[in-house]
């Protein structure tokens, strides 16, 4: 039922517009730029300290000092750029940057969004989340819409350390895309195949549900 990974990030990727300068978390994130319409032309930053973020490396052609945040190989295209943590993380704190895509934990009704730490279980460390969630001017969580175990991400109040608070924009799941708005989470689109009730029973908050709820467009290629 719902999305697989691949049409996730082909969904997430028709939010892009071109010209935009944009983040992407680990994990999930990393697969949009592989749906990116060839006409939409998007910079992507890494904050360690890259402007111009490429595909991933072919085997046998990685070079261990290019990476990205999540030490990942990468990369870099034509008029790419680098530069230091302190000037990288001035970009988003100077809202330079369009849009961060990230996964998550739990978003509740307010759009707080827990991403970093799952409490008794190591970590390397919260990385840049907490400044992208308030420096991005968009903040779109891509994740699936419950948990392994089952259980809400989306919920009435976070159970899980903050990594901000009203920072999420958009949630877009497997099953669904839903906005984060002053009167509360509005179901926007459904996943082929899933049924509203399926999107409403899975979610641990209460969500609109206005009359008529399209569904997702998806390229023919996913």
């Amino acid at each position: 039922m719902g999305l697989d990974r691949e049409q996730l990030a082909a969904r997430v990727a028709l939010e892009l517009e071109d010209g935009q300068y944009v983040n992407l978390g680990i994990g999930m994130p990393t697969l949009v730029p592989n749906y990116v319409p060839d006409d939409i032309h998007v910079v992507l930053h890494s904050e360690n300290g890259i402007l111009g973020v490429g595909p991933y490396p072919f085997e046998g052609e990685e070079k261990a000092d290019l990476i990205n945040a999540g030490k990942e190989t990468v990369t870099v295209l034509p008029g790419a750029s680098f530069f230091d943590s302190s000037l990288s993380f001035g970009m988003i704190r100077g809202k330079h940057l369009d849009v961060a895509i990230l996964g998550a934990m739990q978003v509740n009704v307010r759009g707080d969004l827990a991403n970093w730490l799952i409490p008794g279980k190591m970590v390397n460390g919260m990385g840049g989340a907490m400044d992208l969630v308030h420096g991005a001017r968009k903040v779109i969580i891509m994740m699936d819409h419950v948990a392994r175990d089952g259980s809400a991400k989306i919920v009435e109040e976070c159970t899980l350390p903050l990594t901000g608070k009203a920072c999420v924009d958009r949630i877009i799941t497997d099953l669904a895309v839903i906005d984060v708005t002053d009167d509360g989470l509005v179901l926007r689109e459904i996943a082929p195949g899933v049924s509203v009730d399926e999107v409403v029973a899975g979610t641990g908050a209460p969500l609109s549900v206005p009359d008529d709820v399209p569904t997702m467009a998806l390229p023919a290629t996913v």
